[in-house]
């Protein structure tokens, strides 16, 4: 179904509008969505902290985000932007990728920013290696991935972030437990060992974490942050 992006979708519906396109598109690719909803303010907020706080305010940003689904967090993104960075969305769902180029054409927060922002539809890890990026945001639902999976995403966030760069990412509190009692055995234990996977990243790189109540469901935030040597 075609995304709409009538001009007359009040900000305060528009939460609304994406979630009802996110819902569709969840119950059709689960595994790749990872949630039925999309990530609320608070989450948006703390997801793209380094988009606003910079070490040197004066040099522009170059920024990614993985899985950009309906676009919040990137809303979030754009409109923490300054002069000269540039903004990239990736996104593999097509339905979601239509929605996100409306977006950039009429919505206001990425009116202003529109001519420094791609929207590519691709798999992250696609993307290639000739780019390097300052802040990566990345909302792809690692619980659902397999180990493997994690490691060779992760391992292409820190080729591309440049020395110093943040990437932040997040995951949903108590999945684990609830799985526990509902999942069958092996997503279960897919998701253990892909949460291995992830702490030992978090580990290696991590420079924070806060979790974020006011989202549906609540969530940890993440951030890491690439050696500067």
């Amino acid at each position: 179904m075609a995304a709409n992006h009538d001009p007359q979708v009040s900000r305060l519906s528009q939460p609304f509008h994406d979630a009802g396109i996110f819902f569709q598109q969840a119950v059709r690719t689960f595994r790749a969505t990872g949630a039925v909803i999309p990530s609320g303010a608070a989450l948006a907020d703390a997801l793209t902290r380094y988009v606003a706080e910079r070490d040197d305010p004066s040099t522009p940003l170059s920024i990614l985000e993985a899985g950009a689904g309906t676009g919040p967090v990137s809303r979030a993104i754009a409109s923490r932007m300054r002069g000269g960075d540039t903004f990239d969305m990736v996104e593999p769902n097509p339905t979601f990728v239509e929605y996100l180029n409306g977006l950039v054409k009429t919505d206001p927060v990425f009116l202003a920013v529109a001519d420094r922002v791609t929207v590519h539809q691709a798999l992250v890890t696609d993307l290639g290696t000739d780019r390097r990026f300052d802040v990566i945001v990345s909302g792809l639902p690692f619980a659902n991935f397999t180990a493997d999976e994690v490691r060779t995403i992760m391992e292409y966030y820190f080729t591309v972030l440049r020395p110093g760069g943040h990437l932040s990412f997040f995951g949903y509190l108590y999945t684990k437990q609830v799985k526990a009692v509902i999942a069958p055995l092996d997503d279960y234990l897919r998701q253990v060992r892909s949460g291995w996977e992830v702490e030992e990243w978090v580990n290696r790189y991590g420079v924070g974490r806060e979790r974020v109540f006011r989202n549906i469901p609540p969530a940890w935030i993440y951030h890491l942050r690439k050696p500067l040597s």
